[in-house]
């Protein structure tokens, strides 16, 4: 079997940074009024800024797929080492393609100009991301292929535009309920791609993936975080509905986050986290740097005291995250966090890099173990 690395990593932010202030300039508000909530969910996920991928005309700038082909371009422009004929697989993650039909990936492959390869859409939340890395990594891995690319890609603002809520019979006048309006605050947009090979880049750093370990409570948890079904309606699917009007109408297509149960999250990803650690799969001393994709500030903190709770200290200083300048970009977050940390000259040749995703759909952990190769002071490119 062979050893898979990251020899590359890129990104796509579009726009300029959208401050807390400026939110409702892009999104709207909806019926001509403020939020009540914003200012409550801002202070718990602590979110300063974000990107989105549509102007305060509300109209889109960029397609998903297009922004999953500049990060693809951009990771292949960092890298240096590889040409478009040797890529051979291709795997996407997203949460909402922007069509229902083909997969997301064919649309990626067709956008990005890359020639004739395989190809896998992974759809999802968070974990798709992971999914898609985890699908590149094992084709690599088995010799199937000698160079993959990976990417996720998020457009969420355009799901929360005011006049999506206003056109709804089920709100009328009144506000949108809490576990709606809580996502608008939450979500922003973005891409991030990984290139994998089975040899590491001869200039720069590489990361060489050691494991990568993806788990489904679904079995043991109700739906939390989603969209196109009604938990009023006994969990209905929206083509069970008698029209595609009805089931907007009844607010079926809204992104929604049950309230009540996502603070599961935190609790099913320590979980697995302390049995990687029985199973002796990693080390905690031994890990230098902690990525964590939690979606909220206030995730951080619940995450330490049961680490803490469980036996397990990874001090503050080894957690990485950009989530409170880039935003929460769901499945992309992952890639836009290792983006920064490899292109920015931060790692050094023999560290550690323990990656946890968590989602909160119907509950499922992704953790990855990286083991960063070559020096930093190798690389001709550096983050913009």
């Amino acid at each position: 079997m062979n050893s898979v690395y990251i020899t590359g990593m890129g990104k796509f932010l579009p726009g300029s940074p959208v401050s807390n202030d400026e939110m409702e300039d892009y999104l709207g508000k909806i019926g001509g009024k403020p939020s009540k909530t914003k200012r409550l969910i801002l202070e718990k996920n602590q979110i300063r800024y974000r990107y989105y991928a549509m102007d305060k005309e509300q109209k889109s700038l960029y397609t998903n797929a297009e922004m999953a082909s500049l990060a693809i371009r951009d990771a292949l422009e960092r890298n240096g080492n590889v040409a478009d004929h040797d890529i051979g697989f291709l795997a996407t993650g997203t949460t909402r393609g922007d069509v229902l039909l083909p997969g997301f990936a064919s649309m990626v492959h067709a956008e990005s100009g890359l020639p004739v390869m395989e190809i896998a859409s992974h759809s999802g939340l968070c974990a798709g991301g992971m999914h898609a890395l985890k699908n590149a990594y094992l084709h690599i891995k088995s010799g199937e292929h000698e160079v993959a690319i990976s990417c996720a890609s998020e457009f969420l603002s355009r799901e929360f535009k005011h006049t999506k809520y206003e056109a709804q019979g089920i709100h009328g006048s009144s506000r949108v309920p809490f576990d709606t309006d809580f996502l608008r605050f939450m979500l922003s947009d973005g891409a991030g791609a990984a290139i994998l090979q089975n040899t590491p880049s001869s200039v720069g750093q590489s990361l060489r993936i050691e494991w990568i370990d993806n788990k489904s409570y679904a079995n043991k948890y109700d739906v939390c975080m989603y969209s196109g079904m009604s938990k009023e309606d006994g969990n209905q699917s929206w083509l069970d509905y008698s029209s595609i009007h009805e089931a907007a109408d009844h607010g079926v297509l809204n992104l929604k986050q049950d309230v009540r149960l996502v603070n599961e999250i935190t609790k099913v990803g320590v979980i697995r986290f302390l049995e990687l650690v029985e199973e002796g799969r990693f080390d905690p001393k031994a890990i230098d740097w902690m990525v964590c994709h939690y979606s909220s500030h206030v995730f951080k903190e619940e995450i330490f005291r049961l680490l803490e709770l469980g036996g397990v200290t990874i001090p503050e200083e080894k957690w990485f995250t950009n989530l409170y300048t880039k935003g929460n970009t769901g499945s992309a977050s992952i890639y836009i966090m290792l983006e920064e940390m490899l292109n920015s000259g931060q790692l050094s040749e023999g560290e550690q890099v323990l990656c946890v995703v968590p989602e909160s759909g119907r509950f499922q952990t992704s953790v990855m173990l990286l083991t960063v190769l070559g020096s930093s002071s190798e690389s001709t490119h550096v983050t913009q």
